[in-house]
């Protein structure tokens, strides 16, 4: 699996590109700026980009608007943004075209090497990682004045911010320790409470889920 990575402090660069190569990620290209990713993403085309937000030279966001670029020439490119704070901008540009292969990271993360590597993993296929702390966010800003909401039972809330932050059944079964058979009893009210199409797809569940969040109906 091909990386481009893109991130200017060149101690965490260095040490982003030793995790990746020990659970045996390909480095198709490490960059600092935005020229460089720009370009990197262009000429190599690699299986998913993780890239910081702000890049030089405007260190702004210059990481996500060079992702965002890249993925409207190559739809549904495989992105995930680190970030040092939680900005809920941030994670709503990157679900905006309503597709999968996105995620949304504190930098703090990269520090447990097993959550990270499995954000990684999952948003190259396809999938969505979103930071737990956007998800409560999320959640803080919709609970008090969304009535579907007060309607989940305190372990559907649970589950449902696990959802959110881009787990599949089977991974948010192990986290319960449950079965998935409960877990899907547990998501069918949540959509049904939630006045939510289900399906049977784990990725159009979460980013419906999401959509749900940052929008409402």
């Amino acid at each position: 699996m091909r990386v481009v990575l893109a991130e200017d402090l060149f101690l965490l660069r260095d040490g982003l590109v030793r995790l990746l190569e020990a659970h045996d990620f390909e480095i198709a290209a490490a960059v600092e700026s935005g020229p460089e990713l720009a370009r990197a993403l262009a000429e190599l085309e690699p299986d998913v980009a993780v890239v910081d937000v702000r890049l030089p030279p405007t260190h702004t966001d210059e990481g996500l608007q060079c992702a965002l670029d890249a993925r409207r020439e190559r739809p549904g490119l495989p992105v995930l943004v680190l970030s040092q704070h939680v900005e809920q901008l941030y994670a709503r540009e990157l679900l905006a075209d309503g597709s999968g292969g996105v995620g949304y990271l504190l930098k703090d993360r990269v520090f447990d090497a097993e959550q990270f590597v499995d954000a990684v993993r999952r948003v190259a296929q396809g999938g969505t990682a979103m930071d737990p702390q956007v998800i409560q966010q999320l959640l803080a800003r919709r609970s008090g004045d969304d009535r579907p909401l007060a309607r989940l039972t305190p372990r559907e809330l649970e589950v449902l911010e696990l959802m959110a932050q881009g787990r599949t059944n089977a991974a948010i079964a192990a986290r319960l320790v449950v079965t998935e058979r409960a877990i899907a009893k547990h998501t069918a009210n949540i959509f049904a409470k939630l006045g939510l199409e289900v399906s049977d797809d784990d990725n159009r569940r979460v980013l419906a889920v999401l959509a749900y969040l940052d929008h409402g109906r």
